[in-house]
């Protein structure tokens, strides 16, 4: 039964969902920039961009202050515009200002490393980094996503703190390999008629791969040529793969079975239920399904796992610490 208060609680889930934000965004923004590398149709170049937005629910958002639909615009929105909640500078900075407000909660390593992200972040988009190198520059986010995490795991006594952190980190995580998986899919269906050679196509998949550190993994697993529906099977259902659906829906079954209150009950069977669906589910019943028709309807399915874990034991949304901090 969890004592904490809503608050410290909310700052926690939002900080460790931010610093994954950042993760996962550069991890969509350095796979299209590899895919971008191909010869390709300036509209399936437009469409892959697009697609990005789409799934971020973001285009809207774009389309209002941008004339013009281009890669390197995608990117500025994606990665600088402070003003998009979503940008890896605004994801880094939303979790710098949660932990600050919960630095008695936290070790000072982890509010350290948090802290020297936002900060470093700045002088790196300041030394025009991003435009010399984006790759480098993701992978760079990418790194310091993985130093949070590691000093969260080696530095924090493993109780409510540390439990609300693991939350936000693998429903964020669920969320935005779902997101990822259906960006590149639909990609890739929309641009069947340019038949790639053989050579592109594994580059195309294999980058997929990369871009949630799965490549050797599969290599481990499957062994033999890279195809789309394992890599599916790898990213969805495989309970050993770190970034799949079905091991982050185990990480926070078990979270919210730790946290449990009196109010949370439905959200911990919704979640378990979530579960136990897909690991009933084989690839070949998902992809009978249709791909985007099932992470669409397991996007919604997380979201409301989601709004369930913000109504049982965080403020209110509509008074979401990480709002009220940036805008002071």
């Amino acid at each position: 039964m969890t004592n904490m208060l809503s608050r410290t609680a909310d700052h926690l889930y939002w900080m460790s969902r931010y610093t994954e934000r950042a993760e996962n965004t550069a991890r969509m923004l350095d796979v299209n920039y590899q895919m971008s590398l191909f010869p390709q149709s300036t509209q399936t170049v437009e469409n892959t961009w697009r697609a990005l937005l789409d799934i971020s629910e973001l285009s809207d958002d774009y389309d209002s202050r941008h004339d013009a639909l281009t890669p390197p615009g995608v990117m500025q929105f994606m990665v600088s515009d402070i003003n998009n909640l979503s940008s890896i500078m605004r994801c880094f900075q939303a979790a710098r200002e949660n932990a600050r407000a919960v630095r008695g909660a936290i070790t000072t390593e982890l509010w350290e490393t948090i802290n020297t992200t936002w900060l470093e972040a700045q002088r790196m988009l300041h030394t025009g980094m991003m435009q010399r190198s984006p790759a480098e520059f993701f992978e760079w986010v990418k790194f310091r996503s993985h130093l949070t995490r590691g000093v969260n795991n080696g530095t924090m006594m493993r109780g409510e703190v540390y439990d609300f952190i693991q939350l936000g980190t693998f429903l964020e995580r669920a969320d935005n390999t779902a997101r990822l998986l259906d960006v590149k899919f639909l990609a890739a269906a929309a641009s069947q008629d340019e038949r790639l050679d053989a050579v592109d196509e594994f580059y195309y998949w294999a980058a997929i791969l990369r871009s949630v550190s799965a490549f050797e993994n599969y290599r481990k697993v499957y062994r033999d040529v890279i195809t789309p529906e394992r890599i599916a099977e790898l990213l969805i259902l495989r309970t050993n793969m770190p970034r799949s659906l079905v091991a982050c829906l185990q990480e926070i079954v078990d979270t919210l079975a730790r946290v449990r209150n009196i109010y949370s009950g439905n959200t911990h069977h919704a979640a378990l239920s979530l579960l136990t669906t897909l690991r009933d589910q084989t690839i070949e019943e998902i992809l009978a399904i249709g791909l985007h028709e099932y992470l669409t309807e397991f996007l919604s399915q997380i979201n409301l796992v989601g709004t369930g874990i913000s109504k049982d034991f965080l403020v209110p949304l509509s008074d979401t610490p990480e709002e009220g901090d940036l805008a002071s």
